[in-house]
């Protein structure tokens, strides 16, 4: 809270003390050049209770604990592995039905690598998968209690890390693609796996700016 919010705020409460309505404060400071929300806030500062003193208002501040850090983390970890290994997963697919003309591995060898990595990437589908939809369940129901944890600070952080590291997968796969076109050695398998990374990661930024963006709706009207 800065200085001229304090003082602004201490003024507010000395002229509910005076007697002064709300409505007289806020024409006058209106008056005095003050900014709305600036106004807004100071005003909505003290309750409209009858007492012989003004009430300030009770402020629920979203605070951060270790549970909800360890929550989050578990969350956007998940995402990550499960992001990154149904990636790999459709990958290899790519490398079985749409081999690289260009690449030197024997079709018998390069089926037996995709294959092992198929398997790998099933094996940790299928725990990273399930973690992350029930984190997910779980951390919305939580909210939908408490909307102050909108404003969780482990959230809002770790929410715009993703949103910044799938703008620069994106950036990077769309790159590729320029680079593969110009040079003229744009294959299926490629074009294929370029797709496959822009669908992922655009599926998780417009799913969490979209988020992120309700959340600070909500908050900002609460």
């Amino acid at each position: 809270m800065t200085s001229s919010t304090s003082d602004l705020i201490l003024f507010v409460r000395e002229s509910l003390m005076r007697g002064q309505s709300k409505g007289e404060i806020e024409q006058a400071l209106r008056d005095a050049g003050w900014e709305e929300a600036r106004i807004s806030e100071a005003i909505g500062s003290f309750a409209d209770i009858e007492f012989p003193v003004p009430v300030p208002v009770a402020t629920a501040r979203p605070v951060v604990s270790a549970r909800d850090a360890f929550l989050y983390l578990v969350l956007f970890s998940t995402l990550g592995l499960w992001a990154w290994y149904f990636g790999s997963l459709l990958f290899q697919l790519v490398n079985i039905y749409f081999p690289d003309p260009l690449s030197r591995m024997n079709s018998d060898v390069l089926t037996n690598v995709s294959e092992r990595k198929i398997r790998a990437a099933i094996s940790v589908l299928a725990v990273a998968l399930p973690l992350y939809v029930f984190m997910t369940v779980k951390i919305s129901r939580e909210v939908e209690r408490d909307s102050v944890k909108l404003g969780s600070a482990i959230r809002k952080w770790l929410t715009w890390l993703t949103l910044f590291v799938a703008t620069l997968v994106v950036l990077g796969d769309v790159a590729a693609l320029i680079r593969q076109f110009l040079d003229g050695s744009l294959s299926v398998n490629v074009g294929l796996k370029i797709a496959i990374v822009a669908a992922i990661s655009g599926v998780i930024f417009f799913y969490y700016l979209r988020a992120v963006t309700r959340d600070d709706t909500t908050d900002s009207q609460s």
